[in-house]
Formats: C-alpha cells, structure tokens, sequence
C-alpha cells in the first residue's frame, strides 16, 4: 500500500468538496479515479499531493503524513502540471532540465523526450508548442524525477488517437516497473483499459470501487438496446417494454438494458412504428454494458457534464 486516505474531509463555505471519504491504493497499480465536474477528485488529488490541506481526516503516502512531510513525499512523486504559463520562453528541454534540477534524481532528458515523443521538439519554445506538446510535457514534467507515484490529470486529452494509445503504453510500461499511477480521465475506454481499480466519486463521496469489470458486473447483467428516437418516450413507456430492466437517457441517446434482447429489440419498432415515427429511429444496436453506462447509472450523467 502506497497511499492510505481514511475519513478526508474538504469544506468550501456550505459545500463540502470532500466528505469522508476512505481508500487504499496498492504499489504497482494504475488507480483510477472518476468523477463528473466538481465531484471533488481534484481536490482529494491535491490534498494527497501536499498541495492543499485537509480539514479532517489522515492522507498516508508512502508511509508518511502527506501534511507533515509534504517535501520528503514530493521528492517521491510526480505530478502533472499545466504548462503554457509555466517559463514559456524556454524551450522543451531546458524546461525539462530545469524540473529535473528540482529533485534528488531524475531521468537522463533523451530518454523522456523519446518516452513522450518529444524528441523532435526539444528545441522548440514552450509557448509555440501545439495543446498536444503541451500536454505530453506536463505528463514528462510529472516523470522527471523518475517517481514512485506518478499522479496524472487526464493525461491524453487533446491528443490524436495514435498519441493517446502511445501514452498509454507509457503508463503500462511504468506499471511493469512496478511504478503506481493514479489517473484521472474523461475516456472511459482509457480507463477500462489502464485501471486495475477505480474510484467513482460524486458530490464528494466514493460511491463505488472496484475493478473495471467488477463495476460493470455489479451494476449489469443485462445487454444495452441502444438507438435515438424524436419524440422521446417516456421512461415508464420503456420500462414497460418486454425484457427490459433499466432505462437511461443522455442528450440523443436512449438504452434500455435488457433480459430479453429480441423482445426488447421487437417492442422498439413497433412503439416506433404503431406512432409513424419509423423514419426517425435511428441508430438502433445491441452492445454490451460498459464502464460508461456504470457511470450513468450511478451519477446520473455522463462523465463530462
């Protein structure tokens, strides 16, 4: 165990951004932690990271008080900045080397720029780098020091699929070194796919953690009938379809889970087509229930609302 937080609590004024929330994250595992917009993760991140102190409540990283020995615990972490207002008129690897002068240790600078495919651009200056640049050297920013934990805020957006698959084999190399990763993210393949566990936190409380599948498992045993339909149905109208057992909503979209997919699958076009609104059902299919539909379920959004 690496990190330990046990009844951590945040205030602002009437809100309370954190409310006593307990988890455990293991050495060698990428942790994940969901959340909508003000859920309270970046909060909890930073009162782990040293960066803000709680009101209540005990953070342990690394075997040490996260607020009394906040400067031996960052000299053991990383974590990722925003960059573009930080020394914008130094270039990638003179910014790197300066990070890297911050710490005990750190990584040679060739190897990070290769890591993060920032070779090519080490001699261009910070503010004339692309959102992609930008974003891969706050993530090599967060690994100068070569950390044990390695705390990562949504390190792919803005990137172009090839770059954002590159980025994860960085965080699964980092795994097979035995390095932990606690990881934010708004792709909810990203993190189905990196997460050994994840945390989905909502108005300041873990309401669920487990692994990927065990989120999916405990929350659905059913198969996702998906598909678009103006004017929308109600929900009870749904509900009342044969074979289904939940139904969830967002913008366009609507999916009903289901026991009985053909059932289901039949009753949908003949609601559609006994109210002559055939022509606008659109994109009707079957998939299996997702990370994605967990967190519906259980926020009621989606994860960028």
């Amino acid at each position: 165990m690496v990190i330990k937080v046990e009844n951590l609590v945040k205030v602002y004024g009437p809100i309370r951004a954190v409310d006593g929330i307990s988890f455990e994250v293991q050495r060698g595992e990428v942790f994940g932690m969901l959340g909508p917009n003000g859920a309270g993760k970046t909060t909890t991140v930073e009162i782990i990271e040293g960066l803000r102190r709680a009101d209540s409540g005990t953070v342990t990283v690394l075997g040490m008080d996260s607020e009394h020995a906040s400067m031996a615990i960052k000299q053991r972490i990383g974590a990722q900045l925003q960059t573009p207002s930080l020394m914008p008129s130094l270039t990638v690897e003179e910014l790197l080397d300066v990070f890297a002068g911050f710490y005990d240790r750190s990584l040679p600078i060739d190897e990070l720029l290769s890591m993060l495919s920032l070779t090519e651009s080490r001699k261009v200056v910070v503010k004339n780098l692309s959102g992609g640049q930008l974003q891969r050297l706050s993530v090599a920013m967060a690994l100068v020091n070569d950390p044990e934990i390695a705390f990562l805020d949504e390190p792919t957006t803005g990137l172009d699929p090839q770059v954002r698959r590159g980025m994860w084999q960085v965080i699964e190399d980092m795994r097979a070194k035995g390095k932990t990763i606690f990881l934010t993210t708004h792709y909810m393949e990203e993190a189905e796919r990196l997460c050994d566990r994840i945390a989905i936190i909502d108005h300041g409380k873990i309401i669920a953690l487990d692994t990927p599948r065990g989120l999916i498992n405990a929350n659905f045993r059913d198969k996702a009938v998906q598909f678009e339909l103006e004017p929308r149905p109600e929900t009870e109208e749904l509900l009342a379809f044969p074979g289904a057992t939940s139904v969830a909503s967002d913008l366009n979209e609507i999916v009903i889970y289901s026991d009985d997919i053909p059932a289901t699958m039949s009753a949908t076009l003949k609601y559609a087509e006994s109210r002559g609104i055939t022509s606008s059902l659109k994109d009707l299919r079957v998939r299996e229930a997702s990370l994605e539909d967990v967190f519906l379920k259980l926020t009621g959004r989606k994860i960028r609302e």
